[in-house]
């Protein structure tokens, strides 16, 4: 009997470790998209993107990710995934496939987060740089998911885990 795909939505605010958490999917096979690496591929060096490029950015990467899985590939989506509105959406897109995908919450710290969004240079896609009140304002208008919307594994970095100094 086939496996069906696995599918792991990243959930966590700016500097939390998502695309961090996710490259080690991407290198266990997983197909890893990601909003922020096609607006970089396309010459987007900041952040927040306008609202009608980061939709067809979304629309993009939503549209690769029912290819994948519909051709039974296993896929990480490498974004935010800040509101339960999108996390069910994503959940919506994929039940047709027949796909239930689990949500890795990072549970970071408030204090390390801004920090790691602080101490970014912007020389790439993860790390593009954000003012203080935009990063504040990401992680304090954060959604957290709870099990009642599915699978779920939350990740709690280290407390004590602080970002390379600039």
């Amino acid at each position: 009997m086939a496996t069906r795909p696995r599918v792991v939505l990243m959930c966590g605010p700016a500097g939390a470790g998502k695309s961090t958490y996710a490259r080690g999917l991407e290198a266990q096979g997983l197909v890893r998209l990601s909003i922020d690496e096609a607006a970089w591929a396309a010459g987007h060096r900041e952040q927040p993107l306008p609202e009608p490029v980061r939709d067809e950015f979304e629309r993009q990467v939503q549209e690769r990710l029912v290819s994948i899985v519909a051709a039974g590939g296993d896929v990480v989506v490498d974004l935010s995934f800040w509101s339960r509105r999108m996390r069910e959406e994503y959940r919506a897109l994929l039940a047709p496939l027949g796909v239930t995908p689990e949500t890795v919450y990072l549970a970071t710290p408030r204090q390390v987060a801004l920090a790691r969004v602080a101490a970014r240079d912007g020389g790439t896609a993860n790390d593009v740089r954000l003012d203080e009140a935009t990063a504040a304002r990401y992680f304090d208008h954060f959604e957290p998911p709870t099990p009642e919307e599915g699978p779920l594994t939350v990740v709690r970095p280290p407390a004590c885990e602080r970002p390379a100094a600039p």
